[in-house]
């Protein structure tokens, strides 16, 4: 399947060059052009794209908090900001961008961000279940309520936590528990000598590391032992796992 691509910038002439770029390789689709946050942040949860590019400064709105808000739906989104102003840069990959394109783009520049891209592969579909769920902390498991049903989660069974669509989701190698508690809250609760939070949107389970290998610029991802599902790590956090393990 084609990997979807959204474009968010309010400049009509630079959306449809951006998608001739695109376009040329066979293995991406744009699937949703806009040109400010409310609207983007619609055809974001409607188009589910894997991709998407990003000017600084869209119509009556930062492209800053727009990425924030799209990254907090989906952590694994692959966010390029393509702008003329490069003195946001910094900022921007204080969100864990893919990548900066600097306007007027370079041809061969955006071709290797999508050729980048592609090598990646497209990320693994993400299964939330359907209920909503409050997490509490007692002794060795976590108690996660339902409606009308608790669950027991043995700590030291959880191999990461995730937070996507507004909820948290909490894996075990055989389960998986949504919950309404944010990540900030549940870190508490969790021994750091054994759980690490890698990124914004995850906290992991060192233990149950598998693999660690490059995904942005900036950015590595995680694979584990006993699930399919991956994790962001800041290069920060890279570099504590390093320390911690030599």
């Amino acid at each position: 399947m084609a990997i979807k691509v959204m474009l968010i910038e309010d400049e009509a002439g630079m959306r449809l060059l951006l998608r001739k770029i695109i376009e040329k390789h066979e293995d991406f689709q744009v699937v949703a052009e806009c040109e400010e946050l409310a609207e983007a942040v619609i055809e974001f949860r409607r188009q589910k794209p894997e991709v998407v590019f990003l000017d600084i400064a869209i119509k009556g709105s930062s492209g800053i908090e727009c990425a924030r808000i799209l990254t907090d739906l989906d952590p694994k989104v692959k966010i390029i900001f393509a702008t003329a102003h490069a003195e946001y840069m910094p900022e921007a990959f204080e969100l864990y961008a893919f990548d900066y394109l600097v306007k007027p783009f370079d041809l061969e520049r955006v071709n290797r961000t999508l050729n980048r891209i592609q090598s990646l592969g497209s990320a693994s579909p993400f299964e939330q279940e359907e209920r909503i769920v409050k997490s509490v902390y007692r002794q060795d498991k976590l108690l996660v309520k339902g409606k009308e049903s608790m669950s027991f989660i043995n700590i030291p069974d959880i191999i990461l936590i995730q937070r996507e669509n507004n909820s948290t989701v909490i894996y075990t190698e055989t389960d998986s528990y949504v919950t309404s508690a944010k990540l900030s809250e549940l870190e508490k609760k969790l021994n750091p000598d054994q759980f690490l939070r890698s990124h914004k949107s995850y906290i992991i389970n060192l233990s149950r590391i598998r693999k660690i290998e490059p995904y942005g610029r900036w950015t590595y991802i995680v694979h584990f032992q006993g699930r399919r599902e991956d994790a962001l790590l800041t290069a920060e956090k890279f570099e504590e796992i390093k320390r911690r393990f030599t």
